[in-house]
């Protein structure tokens, strides 16, 4: 049988991204690609714009030297720039790197150098500022590129050039090397290296994910069979392009299926902007849908007496309805109708206010959720897909579709991806998807990639229909004193799933019992404290309050009930600070790292065992 890895992967004839990307550019033309909020106004971008703006960025870098292979890195949150910049690199023959806005000085400094990056895209003062502190420890760095100069008109730095400038040098060049963009893209390969996406490094220094031309064209491929992305569909662009779910839907999604993305103004409006947006589909990570429900929680805890009697005969009619329609089963005529009239006096409304009443599908992937979130989408009308997958295999493994499905799982596995379970149930990828390996990180790639296999890091079971599901990871398992085996994240999608919790962190790995600490969600819990007059100052006073103590563990009490008694948690801690993905606590999409925040937090830990 051939390796699964030697599948000639071409979508419309192209083997490579750089040749799609120019084949929609030149073949969509006047096409409307992408829309950027912008003081208010939505501005368009073409195809031909798209393509007219990266072909310049490219050649801009070219005019400064850039090298095939060579790493450039952005940091910028999601915009029209990080697109132009990254298609431009990507065409030119280099390498785009991802940098997280929210990273420190420390972290760009060690992403630099591991990458070796020659050229740095920096949003804006605050990320030019961030390089700056640096750049005499980073050797490799020749040019900064600042993509908005708001405030910073009167910079002279030898080093640095506005994006403006970059288009300028861009243009000046292609009209002298007319040839050169057309040839970079043919030299391209399916076996070049394209992009590199630095894990969180949860278990250490983040390490470069090489992934290739080839595997991001798969992963595209996969997407279109899996869900069907049309030519008018409409994205919402709001997760960072540093990773790789948000690389994957809102740039080389768009370009394999000519779809528009609509880039919000802000991490702020990103609520209005998904409401005037109204996007046809829509990915997102866990804490964003549990937000979502959050808001509808709150919501309903102001509502009238009517309003939460509505709410809840509307949630039993949906979820009848449900049933149904994720086994593809007609829904009878009397319950189908009930459900219209609950749909359009209750579920509608809701919708709307989430921005979410014209998708036609949900999806979620990148963390562990809870079966009950996916199942509330159901309810209120809209069928929501849990996939899996890891940066490592670019992407997507497994799926759930419409017409097979099982909530809890995280579906089959795709086409062309093989999925088995090793002796001690790690969960085993082969697919086209693979990465090349880690940057500069042989070791690391040896340990994690063996004869084609992607070892995952994930404890898993495979169903006899086939369906996978995720167990843990291996590392966060935790045994107790009595020997009994606790996967912790399953205890902690149900506290995540209360309106009150943000993020929490099951402790109890070789003590005798459980224990947890828990973020909390600092604007819902504020607005309890401010409904119940709760007196407070400050976020640490917030927590230190008993009335905020008796909230957190009536939540707790509640997720308890739906446990054995050995899987109970018997005390918690609240951490008293406010958190950002600055901090070292948080990846920079906004999970606990469990580590981390084991070794930092290990007084209230032992505090909680009486030691």
């Amino acid at each position: 049988m051939a390796s699964k890895m030697a599948i000639d992967v071409r979508i419309d004839g192209c083997d490579t991204v750089s040749r799609l990307f120019w084949q929609r550019v030149t073949g969509q033309g006047d096409k409307l690609a992408m829309r950027e909020k912008d003081f208010g106004i939505w501005n368009e971008y073409d195809w031909q714009s798209f393509g007219q703006f990266a072909r310049l960025a490219g050649m801009g870098l070219k005019s400064l030297g850039l090298q095939r292979g060579e790493v450039c890195s952005i940091a910028s949150e999601v915009n029209k720039e990080w697109l132009f910049a990254d298609l431009g690199v990507i065409c030119a023959g280099g390498v785009t790197n991802g940098v997280y806005p929210t990273d420190s000085p420390t972290q760009v400094e060690y992403l630099i150098n591991d990458s070796r990056t020659r050229f740095y895209f920096a949003e804006d003062e605050e990320q030019l500022d961030k390089v700056l502190e640096v750049r005499d420890r980073t050797p490799s760095l020749e040019k900064i590129i600042i993509l908005d100069m708001e405030g910073l008109r009167h910079l002279d730095d030898a080093m640095c050039v506005s994006f403006d400038e970059l288009l300028e040098l861009g243009k000046a060049h292609d009209e002298l090397h007319t040839q050169m963009w057309c040839d970079e893209i043919d030299q391209a390969s399916p076996e070049d290296l394209m992009v590199l996406t630095y894990t969180s490094g949860t278990t250490g220094p983040p390490k470069g994910a090489m992934i290739t031309q080839k595997n991001m064209l798969f992963m595209m491929q996969t997407l279109q069979r899996c869900y069907g992305i049309r030519p008018s569909d409409e994205q919402l662009a709001f997760l960072p392009l540093a990773h790789v779910a948000g690389r994957m839907f809102y740039t080389f999604a768009m370009i394999e299926s000519c779809s528009v993305i609509n880039l919000v103004e802000s991490l702020e409006t990103i609520t209005s902007d998904q409401q005037e947006v109204a996007p046809t589909i829509h990915f997102a990570v866990p804490r964003v849908w549990e937000k979502q429900y959050s808001t509808i929680a709150i919501k309903l805890k102001e509502a009238t007496a009517f309003g939460r009697l509505a709410y809840n005969l509307a949630l039993s009619i949906g979820t009848r309805a449900a049933g149904y329609r994720k086994q593809n089963i007609k829904i009878p005529f009397p319950l189908n109708l009930l459900n219209l009239i609950a749909d359009q006096l209750v579920f509608k409304n809701l919708r709307r206010l989430l921005g979410i009443d014209q998708c036609r599908w949900l999806s979620t992937a990148a963390a562990p959720i809870a079966p009950d979130l996916i199942d509330w989408y159901w309810c209120i009308g809209k069928p929501m897909y849990e996939v899996y997958g890891q940066t490592e295999c670019t992407g997507l493994a497994t799926a759930n579709y419409s017409h097979d499905l099982r909530i809890g799982s995280v579906g089959k596995a795709v086409d062309d991806v093989e999925v088995t379970l090793s002796e001690n149930d790690e969960i085993l990828i082969k697919s086209p998807g693979i990465i090349k390996g880690y940057w500069n990180n042989p070791d690391k790639t040896a340990e994690t990639i063996r004869q084609g296999w992607l070892y995952t890091g994930d404890v898993g079971r495979v169903d006899e229909d086939g369906f996978v599901y995720i167990v843990d990871r291996i590392k966060d398992i935790i045994i107790t004193a009595g020997g009994k085996n606790i996967t912790p994240s399953e205890i902690e999608n149900q506290l995540k799933f209360s309106p009150y919790i943000s993020d929490a962190v099951v402790v109890g790995d070789k003590r005798p019992y459980l224990t947890c600490l828990v973020m909390i969600d600092h604007e819902n819990v504020e607005k309890f404290a401010q409904d119940n007059d709760v007196p407070f100052t400050n976020y640490t006073s917030l927590c230190h309050t008993q009335a905020v103590r008796d909230l957190v563990w009536q939540e707790i009490e509640r997720v308890n009930l739906k446990f054995a008694k050995v899987e109970t948690i018997k005390k918690f801690h609240l951490i008293d600070q406010l958190l950002d993905p600055e901090d070292d606590e948080l990846t920079p999409t906004m999970k606990l790292k469990r580590k981390v925040v084991n070794e930092k937090y290990i007084d209230l830990i032992d505090d909680m065992y009486g030691s």
